[in-house]
């Protein structure tokens, strides 16, 4: 999910940018205060911003219509981080692939950073706390975090293509091109995110421990 400058209206990508500041915003005071109580977190959110970086960095274009399917990775980092940090950090990954790889845009910065970094972040977290209260392991509370996070990721675009973007197609006309790379992508983050905090919990758990994600074993 990169969409391109040039392929939404001028109103709308400047709409977006208003509804991820806010969230943005919120993420910063978030890692600032977290980072000051405790010393592991900002080391971590560096690992976590990489990942971000890395799993988004590949993207499957889709020709036409200015925009491209790939793995979002912030189902992962709001589990490790929080929602509202994994926005930064999508954010962050967002601007640095758009600068740097002119992959997406400036000018779609805002609307790329909420499909990604909040709708994604948010219901990914949601859906593993949702899980973990359910009686879920934490990999598979996490796998299903990935795959819905992932695929809502592309819901959100094909609402913002729709209503905001150039091309005057339907919602169900963006989720038909998306879906065919989207549904194995979000399979395999489902299947990576669960791997990586089943992994942590085996090899590190201190970390989920230290980051409140999981208890103390007595």
């Amino acid at each position: 999910m990169h969409i391109q400058d040039g392929f939404m209206i001028g109103k709308w990508a400047v709409g977006w940018y208003g509804v991820s500041a806010v969230f943005a915003a919120k993420g910063i005071y978030e890692i600032k205060k977290r980072s000051r109580e405790n010393q592991m977190f900002k080391p971590l959110l560096g690992l976590f911003s990489a990942a971000v970086f890395f799993i988004s960095i590949l993207p499957v274009p889709l020709p036409g219509l200015g925009t491209s399917s790939h793995a979002a990775g912030t189902p992962m980092a709001a589990i490790l981080a929080g929602p509202f940090a994994a926005t930064v950090l999508s954010m962050i990954a967002l601007l640095l692939q758009a600068a740097l790889f002119a992959h997406g845009g400036i000018t779609t910065l805002g609307a790329n950073t909420f499909s990604m970094g909040v709708v994604g972040s948010f219901l990914g977290y949601g859906l593993f706390k949702l899980g973990r209260k359910l009686g879920l392991s934490l990999g598979v509370a996490a796998c299903i975090a990935g795959i819905f996070g992932d695929l809502a990721v592309y819901v959100t675009s094909s609402f913002q293509l729709a209503y905001g973007g150039i091309h005057k197609l339907s919602v169900l006309t963006f989720l038909g091109v998306y879906m065919p790379t989207q549904l194995p992508l979000s399979l395999v983050e489902g299947l990576v995110t669960g791997g990586m905090v089943t992994y942590i919990a085996r090899v590190r758990p201190d970390i989920l421990v230290n980051l409140g994600i999981d208890k103390a074993q007595k």
